[in-house]
């Protein structure tokens, strides 16, 4: 293993707009961050087409090129990247202490650590969902909601994020049929009474689906659902499928080190971005569960960003030998995210 002789003040893991946004404002701090941001950089808006809903593009932009935006204005203060996915992290249990970042063979040392390896959709992984992700199959409602206006479409879930997308996606559509495996509901009474008092929302239990399929025109065109007791299949014919059965934060590196809840969603204390543990911090959807959107990552990044920097500010380093990490280290290796 190597170990670099350089000690960071920041190491942010992870990109997306939590990261690159927690890397512009270190690097216009002068801090030069480095971002260790995964073979896949750019998070789950790399996965978008058209965003229309983040301020300051009103004609919209598309994920990627924003994305690439973020990139290069945080690489013009001088943030430099490693892209390559973190293996191991170290976290020092002292304030003042170096954690370890290990990318494969390299460790780096620094003095804060950023945690912002977001979130991933949950997915029920049929035939065509992968294929159609962007051309009709979509996990979002509040970000896509408004390109099926007047048109028909299914909600796959059946707790309150299933509700709420249903709510928002009937401003909308023609047509929302929720599509559900059982009869009974998670959703809690009152966001089932909300469902329920829209007409243009209707109720397809207990029903799975088992692929979408594309139309003439390569988008999505309809899904073959199948009743989970009968076996009877049906097909869908729909423009647009919401998929809201939860998200999967991308806590597997960290779990063992810091307090994470049910979920596995990373706990920070009260509004700041500070874990358990000194110099710590994490931010956007790795603490997110609620709002998940691009803005709000975007601002908890920035929050991170100052809280690095006045923790470096305020806190003495920790003299160490040449190579040693200060204070006890907390180990763990990577482990698959929790389901």
């Amino acid at each position: 293993m190597t170990i670099q002789d350089r000690i960071e003040n920041v190491v942010i893991v992870g990109s997306g707009p939590a990261g690159y946004t927690a890397a512009l404002y270190t690097s216009r701090a002068n801090l030069q961050p480095l971002v260790i941001e995964g073979f896949m950089w750019g998070g789950l808006l790399q996965q978008t087409t058209d965003v229309e809903n983040y301020p300051g593009f009103p004609a919209g932009i598309m994920g990627p090129e924003m994305m690439q935006a973020f990139r290069d204005q945080a690489e013009r203060f001088g943030t430099r990247f490693v892209t390559d996915q973190a293996s191991e992290v170290k976290l020092a249990a002292e304030p003042g202490g170096l954690h370890e970042v290990h990318v494969g063979d390299d460790a780096y040392r620094a003095r804060t650590v950023i945690l912002a390896m977001g979130a991933e959709h949950k997915k029920i992984g049929v035939s065509g969902e992968e294929e159609l992700g962007g051309r009709g199959v979509s996990y979002c409602a509040t970000c896509d909601a408004a390109f099926f206006r007047d048109k028909e479409t299914i909600i796959v879930g059946g707790g309150d994020s299933a509700m709420e997308e249903a709510i928002f996606l009937a401003k909308f559509a023609s047509k929302v049929t929720i599509v559900h495996r059982r009869d009974e509901f998670r959703a809690s009474k009152i966001m089932l009474e909300r469902a329920r008092s829209l007409e243009n929302i209707e109720w397809l239990t207990p029903y799975v689906v088992d692929e979408f399929l594309a139309g003439e025109d390569g988008a999505l065109g309809h899904a073959r659902v199948r009743h989970a007791e009968s076996g009877e299949e049906r097909d869908l014919p729909m423009s647009g499928a919401f998929i809201a059965i939860g998200h999967e934060p991308q806590s597997g590196l960290v779990a063992e080190l810091l307090d994470t809840d049910d979920e596995g969603y990373v706990i920070t204390e009260g509004r700041s971005t500070r874990t358990k543990l000194p110099g710590v911090f994490a931010a956007g959807d790795l603490v997110d569960h609620t709002y998940r959107q691009a803005v709000t990552a975007a601002g908890s990044g920035c929050q991170a960003a100052l809280d690095a920097e006045w923790y470096l500010r305020d806190t003495p380093e920790v003299e160490t030998p040449a190579g040693m990490p200060a204070g006890d280290l907390a180990e763990a290796q990577w482990a698959p995210p929790r389901s």
